[in-house]
């Protein structure tokens, strides 16, 4: 019978980072290369801004993550065990990673976590900037290697000063051994004439051709600088030009195609190494074997996703359905009105007697509004003829009463405020329909997310087939998304990881049932004709 290993903190902590990786679905793409390459102003190129802080000077020895925010914010955590994280601006984040804000690190800063707004980082990448290999400051690479074993997958940074240094080529023959994936980014082709760009490319496809492991990496060809500058300038050319978008596309690939089994594979791993090293007092080898069966699974069985974001670098933004929005902002106008007018005129409490009143949506919506004096004073009207029908129904033949009781509410299209509402619902569904049919290159992403009945209505207006199928598109994205953030959440929940989820999945579950009902108190309880 095996004996149960006796757990140290250290495996307890390993045991722990692997169970808040698996809820993070966290997938750590590093930032390798030697100092002064450009990895950050490459990161900041894949991200789309200049978000991170960039210098010639090399980098203090502070590994910086990047992954999804709901807002711009760094948490800097401490390499003394009991020392509290800290929340800083992002603004101020120089002062933490780079060598002249904290010189040789003496404010012994062991991560600072940054979370940013970017798609491709929701999506699931964790990007881990380094500091440069062959550093002055030997603690630099020290640190960088230190973390080599976190990593999930590689993008080498190297340059056209000095393409593919000896540390360089040495870390990636010890990555590639491993089976991972690493993808090569030759930085600052705009330094170099076309004639030596080629010549550095020949020389560093000859030294990958000789790395150990299943895949050789691909490598592009960048400039980190233009893109950004092009971004900025709106300039596509420039941005073509600076190859980023083939790194950008070959990333999304990886990140929608291969991405979850590369996860899952390393996580295979890890336990499997954890397990190992309990060997001495427990018999773990039919759990390795488990381990890599299951791994020899996932290997085969590559799941094909669906690119859910045109943008990978501009997150969706999810407003409530629009039309919901006018139908709300007419149903508070009208109520703010009509509140007082049945309060102060007997004209208005006549022929809201005469209509049956509002229907019981609108009815608890008015009560919302209107004071104690303002109901009592506007609904005795209404009474009164309820109080006299009711007594003349009441002489009628008991198979006759429920009819006429019928009759005592608010029929199709007499209710004032659903009219209100049915009117102000045709008019935006014709304003968003005409705007569509007139500009159809207008961006979809710049309209609201439209709830379901609401979509129904607007294909009809619309009637365009290319219009169509990119809003049902479009709304299945949004769905695919909202389900994604409600399970992130569900996993985070589960897995007492409540602090680490997003604004987006906390508010996922809201948001789905916003989707497929619309806005509360928008749908009217009497269908006007």
């Amino acid at each position: 019978m095996a004996v149960l290993a006796k757990t140290t903190p250290y495996d307890e902590d390993r045991l722990r980072e692997l169970f808040v990786r698996l809820a993070e679905d966290r997938f750590n793409l590093v930032m390798v290369g030697r100092f002064s390459r450009g990895k950050t102003s490459l990161v900041n190129a894949i991200l789309g801004k200049n978000w991170l802080p960039t210098g010639i000077v090399p980098l203090t020895s502070v590994i910086t993550t990047i992954s999804y925010g709901s807002k711009e914010q760094v948490i800097v955590s401490y390499k003394e065990p009991h020392r509290l994280s800290t929340e800083v601006p992002l603004d101020s984040l120089r002062e933490y990673v780079t060598q002249q804000g904290n010189p040789g690190n003496v404010r012994g800063v062991g991560i600072a976590a940054v979370k940013l707004p970017s798609e491709i980082l929701r999506r699931g990448f964790h990007f881990v900037d380094t500091p440069g290999l062959g550093s002055p400051i030997l603690e630099n690479t020290r640190t960088t290697e230190e973390y080599l074993p976190e990593a999930d997958a590689f993008v080498l940074v190297t340059s056209y000063e000095s393409p593919l240094s000896e540390e360089e080529l040495r870390v990636l023959r010890a990555v590639s051994s491993s089976g991972r994936r690493v993808f090569v980014a030759v930085n600052k082709h705009d330094i170099v004439s076309s004639e030596d760009r080629r010549e550095a490319l020949r020389y560093l496809d000859a030294q990958l051709a000789d790395l150990p492991g299943r895949n050789e990496p691909r490598v592009f060809s960048v400039s980190a600088r233009e893109s950004l500058e092009a971004r900025g300038a709106g300039d596509a050319a420039r941005l073509a030009a600076s190859g980023i978008q083939e790194l950008e596309g070959e990333l999304t690939r990886f990140l929608i195609e291969e991405k979850s089994a590369e996860f899952l594979l390393r996580f295979c791993d890890r336990v499997a190494d954890l397990a190992r090293d309990l060997s001495p007092v427990a018999d773990v080898s039919p759990m390795v074997e488990r381990l890599g069966f299951l791994s020899g699974q996932i290997a085969r069985g590559r799941p094909m996703a669906s690119l859910r974001s045109d943008e990978p670098g501009a997150p969706l933004r999810l407003r409530p359905c629009e039309i919901c929005q006018d139908i709300v902002r007419t149903s508070f106008e009208f109520l703010s009105r009509f509140q007082y007018t049945l309060s102060t005129s007997r004209h208005e409490q006549q022929a809201h007697a005469e209509r049956g009143g509002l229907c019981a949506l609108h009815t608890w919506q008015y009560v919302s509004l209107a004071s104690p004096h303002g109901i009592c004073t506007g609904y005795p009207a209404l009474l009164d003829r309820l109080s006299a029908a009711l007594r003349s129904v009441s002489s009628l033949a008991p198979g006759a009463v429920p009819a006429n009781l019928q009759g005592l509410q608010p029929a199709a299209g007499r209710c004032a405020l659903c009219l209100a509402c049915a009117e102000a619902e045709a008019k935006a569904v014709a304003s968003i329909a005409e705007q569509l049919l007139a500009t159809p290159e207008m961006e979809l992403n710049s309209l609201s997310v439209f709830c379901l009945s609401h979509l129904r209505l607007l294909i009809e207006s619309v009637r365009d087939a290319e219009i169509v199928r990119k809003l049902l598109i479009r709304e299945a994205t949004i769905l695919e998304r909202l389900s994604e953030d409600m399970r992130r959440y569900a996993i985070k929940h589960d897995a007492i990881r409540r602090h680490l989820a997003s604004d987006e999945e906390i508010h996922a579950g809201r948001a789905a049932l916003t989707v497929l009902a619309g806005l509360r108190n928008v749908s009217m309880a009497v269908k006007v004709e």
